[in-house]
C-alpha cells in the first residue's frame, strides 16, 4: 500500500491527491470533488500519510500502511467505530487494530484522524485499488 502520494494539509479539511511539485507549493487534486489548486508551501504544511508513523510500546512506530492493511483486513468482522464514539471505543477499537500501540502517546485526536482518514480513502475504493496495484506488480 503507497500512501506516499496522499497528502494531508494543515489547515485544510480532507485529503489530497499530490499531482505536482513546484518551487513555491505543491499542485494537489481534492479527493471529494476531483479540482485541482496551487496550495502555496508559504502558509501551509504537507504530510504525505506514508511518512506517518503510530508509536508502539517497543520505543518505534508503525507504518500508517501497515495500520491501514490491518484496518482494511478486519474490516468485515471489524468495521471501524464512529470518530463521535466515547473515547473507551475508539481505545478499545484501535487497541483490537494495533494492539502493540503506546497509549501514552498516541491521543484520541489521532486516533480519530486515523480512523477518518482510512474511512475516507475506504469510501472512495482508493485502498482497495492500492493493494491490487502492488499484487500485480
Amino acid at each position: 500500500m503507497n500512501l506516499e502520494k496522499f497528502v494531508a494539509v494543515s489547515g485544510m479539511p480532507g485529503l489530497f491527491k499530490l499531482v505536482a511539485n513546484r518551487n513555491n507549493g505543491l499542485i494537489l487534486e481534492d479527493l471529494s470533488s476531483g479540482k485541482r489548486n496551487f496550495v502555496p508551501s508559504r502558509g501551509n504544511q504537507f504530510t504525505p500519510l506514508g511518512t506517518i508513523g503510530i508509536y508502539t510500546n517497543d520505543g518505534d512506530s508503525t507504518e500508517l500502511k501497515i495500520v491501514f492493511q490491518n484496518m482494511l483486513d478486519r474490516l468485515k468482522d471489524l468495521p471501524p467505530v464512529e470518530i463521535n464514539a466515547d473515547h473507551d471505543a475508539l481505545r478499545s477499537y484501535f487497541a483490537q487494530i494495533l494492539p502493540e500501540y503506546d497509549r501514552d502517546k498516541v491521543s484520541i485526536g489521532d486516533i480519530k484522524k486515523t480512523i477518518k482518514w482510512f474511512s475516507f480513502l475506504n469510501e472512495r475504493n482508493l485502498l482497495a485499488a492500492e493493494v491490487a496495484k502492488e499484487e500485480e506488480e
